[in-house]
């Protein structure tokens, strides 16, 4: 049995949490979101706590009933709290803009990288090197967030490119003088 799986999950009030015909919907204040169980399991909530029964005895049911349990979980914190990631750009001239649903990256290219932000994401530029992207959907914004990380990830000699707030970069050594 998962430990994991087993974690009762608190529904604050103002949350909904409902199954049905195997589909977890949570409704909350900032939105709501759907996904649906694997087969043998089903979502009981009782008196503003949720947990995840599983109907199986296999391995595999095992690690579905954590991940089952941590996505459920998950889908409650990003209604009541929502989600978000922090980019930060480093680099001469790497800048990112937000227009309209588009956010605008100069980050080295002839051209400005032009990425609209799908459906329920958010991105604010707090400065022209900090983009914060944020959502209800944990899955989506961490998603949204290495898509725009992809367009110049951090190089190991300059360090300059995209990275996540927090991340460390290792640095490498440029070139030593030749020896004849």
């Amino acid at each position: 049995m998962s430990r994991v799986g087993k974690k009762p999950i608190p529904v604050p009030a103002g949350v909904e949490v409902k199954s049905q015909d195997g589909a977890v919907k949570v409704k909350g204040p900032k939105g709501s979101n759907e996904w649906s169980l694997p087969s043998g399991f089903r979502l009981q909530v009782e008196s503003g706590i949720a947990t995840i029964l599983c109907e199986r005895e296999d391995p595999q049911a095992s690690a579905l009933h954590g991940l089952s349990r941590a996505l459920v979980n998950n889908m409650v914190l990003g209604v009541t709290q929502g989600w978000s990631r922090t980019l930060e750009i480093e680099g001469m001239g790497y800048k990112a803009e937000l227009k309209g649903r588009n956010l605008e990256l100069q980050l080295g290219y002839s051209h400005p990288v032009i990425f609209p932000l799908p459906e329920g994401i958010d991105a604010r530029c707090e400065s022209p090197t900090k983009v914060i992207v944020s959502g209800i959907d944990r899955g989506k914004v961490g998603q949204v967030a290495a898509i725009v990380r992809g367009f110049r990830p951090p190089e190991p000699y300059k360090g300059k490119g995209i990275r996540y707030e927090g991340e460390i970069v290792r640095r490498k050594a440029g070139k030593s003088a030749g020896a004849a």
